[in-house]
């Protein structure tokens, strides 16, 4: 009696049949596609994305060259090379991180003593040309002067999370 039902399934081609009513079933269901450049997928408040080196309100950046980011930073993609001042302060002449070699994991942000060195929500960032994911001080000053709004709202946000 079983082999008779085997052959009769295949015979008729159950299998494909089940098949495409699975098919027809989701032809014609609602779409989930993202059209990329023009919708975004929500991001999760705890993202961690390109980084930014922050300055005080008054314009001196906020770094203080205590290389705690570089030590904590388990890909070592971080270097801080630093100077004294001359009133007596430390600064970082030198503060590159390698986006290849970094693995996005907070450390860095979350061992700054004056919140100095942050990942922001922006995924939206490449490479054209060979050392461009060495991203030096002067650019993430610069990330962080251009974004420093967002960068505010969203540590305000992220509070709420923590």
């Amino acid at each position: 009696m079983n082999a008779l039902k085997r052959y009769l399934n295949s015979f008729l081609l159950v299998e494909l049949l089940r098949g495409l009513i699975v098919t027809g079933r989701h032809l014609f269901a609602r779409k989930i596609t993202i059209q990329y450049p023009d919708e975004h997928t929500p991001v999760s408040p705890r993202f961690r994305g390109l980084h930014a080196l922050r300055r005080y309100p008054n314009g001196e950046e906020r770094c203080i060259a205590c290389k705690l980011c570089e030590a904590v930073c388990p890909a070592a993609a971080i270097t801080i090379e630093s100077t004294q001042r001359a009133d007596g302060s430390r600064r970082t002449k030198r503060y590159e991180i390698d986006l290849f070699k970094c693995i996005y994991c907070g450390f860095c942000e979350e061992s700054c003593p004056v919140d100095s060195i942050v990942e922001t929500s922006f995924y939206e960032f490449h490479f054209e040309k060979k050392g461009d994911n060495v991203i030096t001080k002067e650019q993430l000053l610069a990330i962080g002067d251009r974004y420093e709004k967002r960068i505010a709202a969203d540590r305000v946000a992220d509070a709420k999370y923590r």
